[in-house]
């Protein structure tokens, strides 16, 4: 099963930093960024507003437990979001491209 880690960051900077990391370790196949969304969330009891960055990232389920400890570790943010969204179905010609960029004997 496959799934997207849905990761909110401070600028498309910071997307570019983590999905790189990402991608080197191969823990995921590819990452999508939005550049600039705006987010409005409760912080201490308060609504805040603020522009943020939207990277989406793909793997296999069973390493997004291995994506969100590397992205914590590097993200600016004291608590970041690092949401997974499990894929139910997709198009079979990218899922199986997504493997293949994900097989363990390409790593290293």
């Amino acid at each position: 099963m496959y799934s997207l880690v849905y990761i909110t960051t401070s600028d498309v900077l910071e997307s570019k930093k983590i999905a790189k990391a990402l991608l080197k370790e191969r823990l995921i196949a590819c990452a999508n960024i939005i550049p600039q969304i705006e987010s409005l969330y409760l912080w201490e009891g308060e609504i805040e507003e603020d522009t943020e960055s939207l990277l989406v990232a793909k793997t296999r389920s069973e390493r997004v437990d291995n994506v969100i400890k590397m992205v914590e570790k590097i993200h600016s943010y004291d608590i970041p979001c690092i949401l997974q969204i499990q894929v139910k179905k997709g198009s079979e010609n990218y899922l199986e491209w997504l493997e293949s960029e994900l097989n363990e004997k390409k790593m290293g």
